[in-house]
């Protein structure tokens, strides 16, 4: 029987020929799964996933605006300042002409201009009435109606403007065209029941957004609003006609 060939040394070289030659892909796969602790990590050669935006992402068409979402998947930055809507501006419109032109009256009235009595005429017209005396109740008519006028026009202090403005017209639908019907040209109470019900609107529909009182809760009107318009104006109107 034949021993073994060569002793130890042999064996190592007989079974070093034995082994694989390594190739140059086999060192490359182990350099990229070597782990500095001993251990081997899986290295991920693809991209990361790309976030797809979700619904969340997406700003909703604004159909005041008039505008459209765009296609599926496309995001656009959310408007920072709120357009003015058409009905912003209407109400506008309708507060500096209304206002401005119940100013006018008051004016009138306490000054004379626009063609106006002046206040000794209107006192002495205040007096014929039943209100004395006639040139204080002159005064507290003109100045209702100008700073009322003036309040609704601005959108400042709203509720209280509008008070004012129904206070002056209960008073002459009470003592001047009430007994004469409803329609103007009889002398009727037609031009002050319109006063009262834009001033008492204006006052439950808020002055809006172009307003001074867009700092304030009263800003968009509501019932408090018009019970304080109409509370305060009855209670006023009341107090005159009873001195």
């Amino acid at each position: 029987m034949l021993g073994d060939r060569g002793g130890p040394a042999a064996r190592r070289v007989r079974q070093a020929a034995l082994e694989p030659v390594p190739t140059c892909e086999g060192i490359v796969m182990r350099a990229l799964h070597f782990h500095p602790f001993g251990r081997t990590r899986a290295l991920s050669l693809t991209r990361p996933p790309v976030r797809t935006p979700v619904a969340a992402d997406r700003v909703p068409a604004d159909p005041a605006a008039g505008g459209a979402s765009g296609p599926p998947g496309r995001t656009r930055p959310a408007a920072t300042v709120p357009r003015l809507s058409a009905a912003e501006c209407g109400l506008l419109l309708i507060r500096l002409t209304f206002g401005l032109l119940v100013a006018g009256h008051g004016a009138q009235k306490l000054f004379g201009v626009f063609g106006g009595p002046g206040l000794t005429a209107t006192g002495r017209s205040f007096d014929a009435l039943g209100y004395h005396p006639g040139k204080v109740f002159a005064v507290i008519g003109g100045l209702s109606e100008l700073a009322g006028g003036l309040g609704l026009a601005l959108g400042l202090l709203t509720p209280l403007a509008a008070a004012a403005v129904i206070g002056v017209m209960i008073n002459a639908m009470a003592t001047v065209s009430g007994a004469h019907g409803l329609w103007v040209q009889n002398g009727g109470v037609e031009y002050s029941v319109a006063i009262c019900v834009v001033a008492f609107a204006l006052a439950a529909i808020g002055p809006g957004r172009l307003s001074v009182d867009r700092f304030f809760p009263w800003r968009s009107g509501g019932w408090p609003a018009a019970a304080v318009a109409l509370g305060l104006g009855g209670i006023g109107a009341a107090i005159a006609l009873s001195i």
